[in-house]
């Protein structure tokens, strides 16, 4: 066990190995993105299929995250960390062996389990690791690299598609994760809650059931029917088990998510701006990476490299937006943050089969700058508003508002983008016979696909007509994504304090600092409880 004088000494050595690890994990959810025209075509998935191989991984991972939390919190962060990493490795390996896509399904669902371990191990490493005056720069470079992971994963998938097969988007993860495992070893610190507070196995399972029947029912509404009964009852169901969850969790002595957080607008308003900038940001992806292969017919590398703009915008305005945040405060940076990611989603729902990359490089700038903007400062505030023992339930937390919001843009703007597409889709289609046509309407790929069979003009028309349908379905999902950013920004202007703090409930308050000519009587002794009240202020 490292003495306290090394751990500071090896501080940004350790910072490394934590946001190799994260860069791990973050890149595993999106360098699917990119492969999913390849997938389409070698595993003849449906669009359904694939947004359940592109959820299954954010899914079981936002469903484990607050267990993995209280794991490490428990037993040792930095052993919840290694572990993580070596399940993961094994998830990638066997995705990268399978031939269905239901074995890529299962295999995903494997790596979430070992990104849950991982992930909010990193944060809360990485809080316990550095000084509040150091804490907020740390925060910046780690979400920084959080957010620019989700558009490296693009670019390695589209060089790799591009000498490669399919499967080593998923094998490339296995020497990342050994060397991240070597030097974790001797450079990452141990920590834990010297507590030992209990797990909350119902609460975990009731928590994956309810999420997992609510993704169900946003997935499949497009094929199904929004107000079909099915749809209706995965809705129906879905609440109910998520109201039970709220209950167990409120009676539950020792729950998996202590409720009582919530009370504090500085982790309740921070969740929800992380929850919504990540809705925006996968929601994105999922849709602009198909645009730019499907749509104007880039490679998958050519692809990838096109969202360099928004890797690199990310990694400068993250961390620096500590600073700005020690000049003006966490609600105005995140409300700016979040106005600009919504102007971003405008600017890009103008995107059509003709526009140039100039433009889109552009709107990508503004994106990767208002997510940037919003992310820093948000985790900062939920850690800083939890106890520093339960920092891997406050890191879990974090997270899952980013897998839930992930999972939820990928799912509600893919669901809009596939029902928008299908009427848009249908007149182009209707003179095909009814096996075609019915291909056609499932994805913009097997559209193309279906296009190149044609003889003349009939080949060129159904392409022009599906690329120009897909553009036509973006629009829609991403106003939708810019309504919700807005209602977002005047969410947290409205509910997050405008003060930043690193203290946290249960830690012993500053001693108040006497007050200067506080003058005698009851006028005096009213001052005194003032300052007094001041400094017990959280």
């Amino acid at each position: 066990m490292m003495d306290s004088d090394l751990v500071y000494q090896r501080r940004w050595w350790t910072l490394g190995v934590l946001c190799l690890s994260l860069l791990l994990v973050v890149v595993g959810n999106t360098v699917l993105n990119v492969a999913i025209p390849t997938m389409t075509k070698t595993l003849g998935a449906s669009q359904s299929q694939l947004e359940w191989i592109v959820d299954a991984y954010g899914l079981v991972f936002a469903g484990l995250l607050l267990t993995a939390g209280a794991l490490g919190d428990r037993y040792g962060r930095k052993g919840a960390l290694t572990i993580g990493l070596v399940i993961f490795g094994t998830g990638a390996s066997l995705a990268a062996l399978s031939h269905s896509a239901l074995g890529v399904t299962m295999s995903r669902a494997v790596m979430g389990v070992g990104a849950a371990l991982v992930m909010p191990s990193t944060l809360s490493i990485l809080t316990n690791t550095f000084p509040p005056h150091e804490r907020g720069r740390a925060i910046g470079i780690w979400a920084g690299l959080a957010g620019a992971g989700a558009a490296i994963g693009p670019i390695t998938s589209g060089w790799l598609l591009g000498h490669f097969w399919w499967g080593s988007v998923f094998l490339i993860n296995i020497p990342i994760v050994v060397v991240a495992v070597v030097a974790g070893h001797f450079l990452v610190p141990t920590s834990r809650d010297e507590n030992h507070e209990r797990l909350d196995p119902v609460g975990a399972l009731l928590s994956i059931v309810g999420l997992g029947v609510l993704l169900y029912g946003l997935i499949e509404a497009p094929n199904k029917g929004w107000a079909s009964s099915q749809t209706l009852g995965a809705f129906a169901i879905a609440a109910v088990i998520l109201g039970v969850f709220g209950w167990w969790e409120l009676r539950n002595p020792h729950p998996m998510l202590d409720l009582a957080f919530f009370k504090n607008p500085r982790f309740s308003a921070a969740c929800g701006a992380i929850t919504f900038v990540f809705f925006a940001m996968f929601g994105l992806f999922f849709l602009f990476t198909q645009y730019l292969q499907l749509v104007k017919g880039y490679s998958p590398l050519g692809a990838g490299v096109r969202t360099l703009p928004m890797a690199f915008t990310m990694m400068i305005v993250a961390p620096s937006s500590a600073r700005l945040v020690e000049r003006t405060s966490p609600r105005t940076i995140v409300t700016i943050g979040l106005s600009t990611v919504a102007v971003g989603l405008l600017l890009m729902s103008r995107a059509n089969v003709g526009t140039g990359y100039p433009y889109l490089a552009f709107v990508l700038v503004v994106l990767a700058s208002g997510m940037g903007l919003t992310m820093a400062p948000s985790t900062g505030s939920i850690m800083s508003s939890i106890p520093m023992s339960k920092a891997g339930v406050g890191s879990a937390m974090n997270d899952t508002t980013r897998e839930l919001g992930g999972a939820l843009g990928v799912a509600v703007l893919g669901s809009l983008l596939a029902s928008r597409y299908n009427s848009h889709v249908a007149p182009v289609v209707r003179a095909l016979p009814a096996n075609l046509r019915h291909a056609a309407t499932e994805s913009l790929g097997q559209a193309i696909a279906i296009s190149h069979t044609l003889p003349g003009q009939a080949g060129v028309d159904l392409s022009l007509g599906a690329r120009t349908a897909f553009a036509q379905g973006m629009t829609t999902a991403l106003m939708v994504g810019a309504s919700v950013a807005l209602v977002a920004a005047g969410f947290v202007f409205r509910f997050l304090p405008a003060e930043q703090s690193f203290e946290r409930p249960g830690a012993a308050p500053a001693t108040p600092a006497a007050p200067a000519a506080v003058g005698d009587g009851a006028e005096g002794e009213a001052a005194l409880n003032a300052a007094k009240a001041a400094a017990l202020e959280p």
